[in-house]
């Protein structure tokens, strides 16, 4: 180890000193240490504030959320702003600080008070928030209540408005009437309610073939629903005259659709006039437009009426001009000659034809007291009563120039019907007076039951038809007319019950031979041979184009039984007739009752609305409607007054 001397400096670098000695530098720093230390404690006793008084956190929270409010307005010593109920009210004018400026705390006061303003639209703005979205669950309901209210409102405008036509239009008859109407001619509510629901289902069905003919064919005969056309058949010539305005009036009066029949009225007032060249046939223009317009004359009163069957009629009267007073199926309405159908046995007239004129010139004569009508068919029936009747019955056929019989045909369906059926609803129209034409009537009902009526291997009776001394076992959908004329007239025959009940056979038959179909309708005819009962067996006898005899003969059948099948089978015609003949442009004839979708033949015939409709409507409808002590239906379904006044003899 070095000297002392020697260890001072190593390499140029001097060395520490020994630690024992402090050197005077050292001690000096020592000292103020101490010093500065014991000044921090002396003056930590006398000037920091006693830790007593200290603040808790939650004042000091206090205190900073204040210092907000004080930077625009100094504390006062009380309190210079004053709050109720959270709503800013006032100040007060004192503060502790004397060099406030009081403008400058104005300014501020107005400041703050629109914020609390601001707030309480705020507050104003939530609870209107609040009180929409407590009510948006009921809004729907809302709606909906109001969407009524709406309803009913425009429900009763609507009513209001039906009401002031419905008057308008009675007014506006009321003024043009010769009488006061038929009774019975509106109204006739069934009570229960399904009924009702049925016949309300009817008049819909009436008024979408009327729409549908008014939209696409008015003024034209008839409705083509499929091609949505005009359609007019050669039994009217080739000239458009209104068949289905004519024809269905009656029904809308009936039902009570008076602005519908106001149109129609209308119509016929301002376009029916039957000119023009055309040969027309005699027997259709007088049950569907003489028989049409006396109709609504009888249940209305309305003159026109009346004024346009004498036109209608007097075209008619030259087809009576031959050498036995038998008229010609044809007339031209330019000429007045007369002619017979060519394929009618040898230029014969035919039974249904000129014997179906009776009612019609009988009550014309009564309403305008001129005797032609009258006598017209009265010569008819003179000239009946003198020839020879073979088996105590009518053939079809007679020749108007020599008066013989044609071929030896009889039927009830087909040609010979609605002769028949005139003969009793003559002695009915009269009040029952004319007695000749009820003789005529019973002796013609005992030759039908010895020759014409037969019973099926399975009890089903019907009415056959005889060709030259031939039984052909087929019945038509015309003659199941039949049933009703039997029955309706039982009443002043030899024994009532036995025909109401041969009446009831044979709706019976009929409803057979509508249930023995797919479509629920009954073929054009149907046979009772090789095994089939109530069935076509040919093409050609298969269609239905919406005839009305079954429906008619269950009519009667209601009104004379108040048996409820006949409102039942009523019921399912309808349902049959809206399954496969409604279309959207109206109610169109089927090609084939057995098919499961039977093609259409895309006509609405006239009597659709005349008769087909009108019947079910009556038997929907109470007895009051139409009563059957008042009134006479006649073929084409229009209704006559009964007068007991003597239509045997002209004035």
């Amino acid at each position: 180890m070095l000297p002392v001397h020697q260890r001072q400096f190593l390499n140029g670098i001097p060395l520490p000193s020994s630690r024992k000695t402090l050197r005077l530098r050292e001690k000096y720093i020592i000292i103020l240490v101490f010093v500065t230390f014991g000044t921090f404690c002396f003056g930590a006793f006398f000037f920091l504030p006693d830790l007593r008084d200290r603040m808790s956190v939650d004042e000091m929270r206090r205190q900073f959320r204040d210092a907000g409010n004080e930077m625009f307005i100094p504390k006062a010593r009380d309190s210079d702003i004053v709050f109720e109920n959270g709503k800013l009210i006032g100040k007060v004018i004192k503060h502790d600080v004397d060099a406030i400026d009081h403008h400058d705390i104005e300014d501020k006061f107005k400041i703050l008070k629109k914020v609390e303003e601001a707030k309480e639209q705020e507050r104003m703005l939530e609870a209107i928030r609040n009180r929409l979205n407590m009510s948006k669950g009921h809004h729907e309901t809302i709606r909906k209540e109001i969407q009524l209210e709406k309803n009913i409102v425009l429900e009763k405008k609507k009513q209001e408005i039906e009401e002031r036509k419905k008057k308008q239009i009675e007014q506006h008859l009321k003024e043009v009437t010769e009488h006061d109407g038929g009774p019975g001619v509106q109204g006739g509510q069934p009570v229960d309610v399904e009924t009702q629901k049925r016949r309300e289902k009817v008049k819909e069905m009436m008024k979408h073939a009327w729409d549908n003919y008014v939209k696409y064919a008015w003024g034209a005969n008839e409705l083509k629903p499929i091609s949505r056309r005009g359609h007019t058949a050669s039994i009217f010539g080739n000239t458009a005259f209104g068949a289905s305005i004519v024809d269905g009036l009656d029904t809308l009066y009936l039902m009570g659709l008076m602005e519908d029949y106001k149109k129609g009225r209308d119509w016929i007032a301002a376009s029916l006039n039957f000119q023009g060249k055309s040969d027309i046939s005699v027997f259709e223009v007088n049950i569907r437009f003489i028989g049409g317009m006396l109709s609504c004359y009888a249940m209305t009163g309305d003159k026109m009426y009346k004024d346009k069957a004498i036109m209608i009629a007097d075209k008619l009267l030259p087809a009576f001009n031959t050498p036995t007073g038998i008229p010609y199926a044809m007339v031209n309405l330019n000429s007045g000659s007369g002619r017979n159908w060519g394929w009618a046995s040898g230029g014969c007239s035919i039974l249904a034809e000129y014997g179906t004129l009776h009612l019609e010139f009988a009550y014309l004569t009564q309403v305008t007291g001129n005797p032609i009508y009258l006598k017209k068919v009265l010569r008819i029936r003179e000239v009946l009563k003198q020839l020879d009747k073979p088996f105590g019955l009518y053939p079809n056929y007679l020749n108007p120039k020599t008066g013989k019989w044609g071929q030896q045909h009889f039927s009830v369906g087909a040609l010979g019907d609605s002769f028949y059926e005139y003969l009793l609803k003559a002695w009915l129209l009269s009040g029952k007076t004319d007695n000749e034409a009820r003789a005529m009537y019973d002796s013609a009902v005992a030759g039908i039951e010895q020759k014409l009526l037969h019973t099926s291997r399975g009890g089903l009776r019907y009415m056959a038809e005889v060709k030259s001394g031939r039984v052909e076992h087929k019945m038509d959908h015309l003659g199941c007319f039949s049933g009703g004329m039997l029955a309706l007239g039982a009443a002043g025959s030899s024994d009532p019950q036995k025909y109401l009940q041969l009446g009831a056979d044979l709706a019976h038959t009929c409803h057979e031979a509508y249930t023995r179909t797919r479509a629920g309708l009954g073929p054009e005819s149907f046979r009772f041979e090789g095994g089939e009962e109530a069935k076509a067996v040919r093409q050609n006898e298969k269609y239905y184009i919406l005839r009305p005899e079954v429906i008619e003969t269950w009519f009667y059948m209601w009104r004379l039984t108040k048996d409820q099948k006949y409102r039942d089978w009523g019921w399912e015609a309808v349902q049959g007739m809206e399954k496969h003949c409604r279309t959207e442009g109206g109610y169109s004839g089927i090609r084939d009752v057995y098919q499961v979708t039977p093609p259409k033949d895309d006509v609405q015939q006239s009597f659709f609305l005349a008769e087909t409709l009108k019947y079910l409507y009556l038997l929907f409808s109470d007895d009051s409607l139409l009563p059957l002590d008042k009134w006479v239906i006649n073929t084409e379904a229009h209704p006559f007054p009964i007068n007991r006044v003597n239509l045997t003899k002209t004035r």
